[in-house]
Order: C-alpha cells, then sequence, then structure tokens
C-alpha cells in the first residue's frame, strides 16, 4: 500500500500586487511530495522558488495564495493560524536558502544558532542543546565541531557557512526539507560534497526532499522525479533519469541549451517560446 504524501498541492496560485498590476507568479500547479528527492526546474522567474515559499507561507504581505489543497498530512497550510505555522516551520518542514550568509544572525555564533534551532522544538537544556548541535555538525562532516561552533558567520567559509545551514535545518527532524539553489554560490567541487551530505542524511532519515534548481544537469543525477516549470506552470513531471528524453519543447530547448565539449566554439541555441504552452495546464 502507497504512504500518503508528505505534501500534496492542488491548483496552487500565488499572485502579487505590484504598482504595475497583478503578476501571476504560479498558476494552478499540482504536485505531491512524497518521502523522495523531488526536483523543481525552470529559468529564473519560473515560480520555483515562489512555489517552496508559499508551502510554508513565507510569502510578503503583497502576495495572494490559493488553492484547492495546500496540506502537509492532515493539516490544512492555507487554513493554519500563525500558531501552527510557527510548529510547523522547522519542526516538520524546514528551508535551505541559497546564501547562508544572508540567513545567519551575524552576531550570534553559529553553535549557538543551532542549538536554539533543536531547543526551539524540544524541551531540552542548553547542555543537550550544545551536545546536539555538536553532533550535528558531525552529521554535515565538519572535522572540528568544538572549533567551528563558537565561530561567527563572517569566520567560515561559504561551503562550512551551507553546512551550517543544513546543520540548522535538520537538527529540529523535520519530515521534509526544501532546499532552494543550495549549491548555487558554491564551487563544483564543494556543491558535489554539499550534495553528498544531504543525500545522505534525506535516505538515511528517511525525509522528502524538495530541491529546487536551474541545473539540469544536476537535478536529473541527484533527483528521483522532476517537475519543469515555465510561466508559473508545470510543463511536464517526468522521472529524473529521464530528463534528457524530456518531449515537451521546453524541456527540450532548456536540455539544447546546456553547454557541451563538443558544442565548443558554437554558438548555443536560443530558446523560443511559445505562448501556447500557457494555454493548457499539464
Amino acid at each position: 500500500m502507497a504512504q500518503p504524501p508528505l505534501l500534496s498541492v492542488r491548483n496552487l496560485c500565488v499572485r502579487f500586487d505590484t504598482p504595475r498590476g497583478i503578476v501571476e507568479a504560479v498558476r494552478g500547479i499540482d504536485f505531491d511530495v512524497g518521502r523522495e528527492r523531488l526536483g523543481i526546474v525552470g529559468e529564473s522567474g519560473s515560480g520555483k522558488s515562489v512555489t517552496g515559499r508559499a508551502t510554508l507561507r513565507l510569502l510578503p504581505a503583497s502576495a495572494t495564495v490559493t488553492a484547492d489543497r495546500l496540506a502537509l498530512g492532515d493539516l490544512d497550510l492555507l487554513g493554519a493560524d500563525a500558531a501552527a505555522l510557527r510548529s510547523v516551520r522547522g519542526r516538520r518542514v524546514s528551508m535551505i536558502m541559497q546564501d547562508p550568509k544572508f540567513s545567519l544572525n551575524p552576531v550570534m555564533t553559529v553553535g549557538r544558532q543551532i542549538a536554539e534551532a533543536y531547543r526551539m522544538h524540544h524541551r531540552v537544556g542548553r547542555s543537550e542543546a550544545r551536545r546536539r548541535a555538536l553532533d550535528m555538525l558531525a552529521d554535515v562532516r565538519i572535522r572540528d565541531p568544538e572549533h567551528v561552533y563558537d565561530l561567527y558567520p563572517h569566520e567560515v567559509s561559504g561551503g562550512m557557512g551551507q553546512r551550517v545551514m543544513i546543520a540548522m535545518m535538520l537538527i529540529p527532524e523535520p519530515d521534509l526539507l526544501i532546499a532552494d539553489e543550495p549549491t548555487s554560490a558554491l564551487d563544483v567541487t564543494v556543491s558535489m560534497q554539499v550534495l553528498a551530505i544531504l543525500d545522505d542524511l534525506v535516505t538515511r532519515r528517511g525525509m522528502g526532499l524538495l530541491f529546487i534548481s536551474h541545473d539540469l544537469n544536476l537535478v536529473a543525477s541527484f533527483c528521483d522525479r522532476v517537475l519543469v516549470m515555465y510561466g508559473g506552470q508545470i510543463m511536464e513531471t517526468l522521472p529524473a533519469s529521464a530528463l534528457h528524453q524530456a518531449t515537451h519543447p521546453y524541456t527540450r530547448g532548456l536540455l539544447a541549451a546546456l553547454p557541451t565539449i563538443d558544442t565548443a566554439g558554437r554558438d548555443l541555441p536560443v530558446l523560443t517560446r511559445d505562448p501556447a504552452w500557457l494555454a493548457t495546464r499539464r
């Protein structure tokens, strides 16, 4: 018997009220996330990050979010009050942002921030929270947790800062992790290390992962399923292993625009967008 999804989304719409009028950022999308690695890919402005933030109601007051269903298990996220959302954020669903330098408190040591994240959702003392934070730093493969615990965010590198952010988001032991471009600010070697950490922790804990990225090759190798978004809609849903055999012209255009060794010295094709893609939902 199939397990129910961790997150269920039906007809999700997000609109922003701007000085130039209403902007429809997400236009009636449907998807489920189970205990799997689900990738969302697409160009900048396609609605990927807005979709991730909408699930946790982390959008500004100018945004209007509607859905036929937006549920975390049996909890209606659209109807949840502020107290219910606080209990969900971090404890049941955590979110890793793109750049840890803007997500960490600059005047608190990284260890204290991780420990506080644990104490927010577990009734433990300071010593137990510190022990758990040190264990979590070790889990994200930081070699000297005792030393790093007492560092401030500006004293750690970009790759270590991202590991600290992963530790902070995972220490409350959530069921679902949303990772929004978690490796975009890192070099290739560090990116692979961070992805290996995520893969190991998600697999060992049996979590769900919503992985938002613009890197098609990365998602194809890392995720189980892929949603391809354009103009706030889902163009195509397919197994990640079959991404390079995608049939939708938008996905084919994105794949064709990727540089390869064979294309050296030649111009990359420019994606031609068809207005008809937004006329029908898939």
